[in-house]
């Protein structure tokens, strides 16, 4: 209930200009579709309100509008959750293993960002989800997670509906020529006949709706299913980068070391509980974490501050293998990549054979980074930054990594 009195009163007025965004209008248009369509398909054609099924079903889909709002509302309004401005930790020694944000004048807290889009270091960030046009974070990880759950299970409810509406009303339409099927949309046989008939539009728009509802299923399906695997082991995306590159850095320097991640309580109920409670709200203030018995309190701020200092794992050097034109859905890339494609407002890059691409961060199918647009690797080149599918590039081997260590270091290892 507190979480939906923060939906109603909103902190800022200025928060509803999140919804004047491309994000925000295309998913609640979507919702606005299937969920319309589906009342009025199972009202008029398929289960009228007058059967106890017809009333039971109607109500599960008003449940499942209810429901996905709801969720939705709260992922976007609510927030992420900011580290307060000027912010540092009450021990003083402490800052040493902390980031400073020149933005924010504050100290990054452990497991924070600075997100360039909202202009905040973000508690816990997750990512900027122009879905609903603010970052995934501390305070609304759950309500996003939910809302992932939620959106496939109603357009599953919602496909049924439309699949089933078709069939019992085209069944009877159907003349069989030795060479065609012909479609009579006029010679209704119902009993009794429906109030509206089911002609040409309303089948256009049921397909339409069917087709959006099979699309979000499986779309925002799989982003469900990604959340789900980084909360159950209590990490975020960034931070499965973060510990990429610190294998990554141990390998190149042959360090006797292991990284451990040190957020990962050893239990995936365990893991599952520091995001989604009983209450609605989170465990913690997003500024102090439990971490593992064996492991530092700053493990991960120290391993972000090594690779700061290491310019050669600021960004890892990839060769092209494969032209990449830079759409948003290349289909030529395969069906992992099209179904994993980064949810953010940030562009794609074109890629030709041959290129070189600095990749700083990225996901499982995907990566993040700078294309140099001539052959000199040295500092203040001009470069073109996005994302790019990895499976059109290949790492480079160690001898020719982007900013290399030092010539006194390599002599040394």
């Amino acid at each position: 209930m507190g979480a939906f009195c923060s939906v109603i009163k909103f902190e800022n007025l200025q928060e509803l200009k999140r919804l004047c965004h491309w994000g925000p209008i295309i998913a609640l248009g979507v919702i606005a579709i299937c969920s319309t369509m589906a009342m009025i398909d199972s009202v008029l054609w398929y289960w009228p309100l007058h059967t106890t099924g017809g009333s039971v079903n109607f109500i599960m889909l008003i449940n499942w509008t209810v429901m996905i709002l709801y969720n939705y509302f709260n992922a976007m309004f609510v927030g992420p959750g900011f580290v307060p401005l000027g912010w540092k930790p009450e021990n003083s020694q402490d800052s040493m293993y902390l980031q400073y944000c020149k933005v924010c004048q504050a100290y990054k807290a452990p497991r924070s960002h600075h997100c360039r889009k909202c202009n905040r270091c973000v508690m816990k960030m997750d990512h900027h989800c122009p879905w609903i046009n603010n970052c995934c974070g501390y305070q609304n990880h759950a309500s996003f997670t939910l809302f992932l759950l939620l959106a496939p299970l109603g357009c599953i409810h919602a496909a049924f509906i439309f699949v089933m509406t078709m069939y019992t009303q085209l069944y009877n339409r159907l003349s069989f020529g030795w060479n065609t099927v012909k479609i009579d949309m006029s010679a209704a046989r119902r009993d009794p006949l429906p109030i509206v008939p089911f002609g040409l539009a309303a089948f256009a728009a049921t397909l339409f709706a069917l087709g959006l509802a099979l699309g979000t299923t499986i779309a925002v399906g799989m982003l469900f299913f990604i959340q789900m695997k980084i909360i159950l082991r209590n990490k975020t995306s960034i931070e499965s980068w973060i510990e990429e590159k610190a294998k990554d850095r141990i390998q190149y320097y042959q360090l006797d070391e292991v990284f451990v991640f040190p957020y990962d309580m050893g239990s995936k109920w365990k893991n599952f509980t520091q995001v989604f409670t009983w209450s609605g709200v989170p465990e913690g203030d997003g500024l102090e974490w439990p971490v593992r018995e064996d492991c530092h309190p700053y493990n991960l701020t120290i391993e972000q501050l090594k690779q700061k200092a290491d310019k050669r794992v600021r960004s890892v050097r990839y060769k092209v293998t494969e032209d990449y034109s830079g759409s948003c859905c290349p289909l030529n890339k395969g069906i992992k990549t099209i179904f994993t494609i980064p949810c953010t407002e940030e562009p794609r890059i074109q890629l030709r054979k041959g290129e070189f691409i600095l990749a700083t961060r990225g996901l499982r199918y995907w990566l993040y980074g700078d294309k140099i647009l001539d052959d000199s690797f040295a500092e203040g080149v001009s470069r073109i930054r996005g994302w790019f599918p990895r499976n059109c590039v290949e790492k480079c081997p160690c001898e020719a990594e982007t900013d290399p260590a030092p010539e006194g270091e390599k002599k040394n290892r």
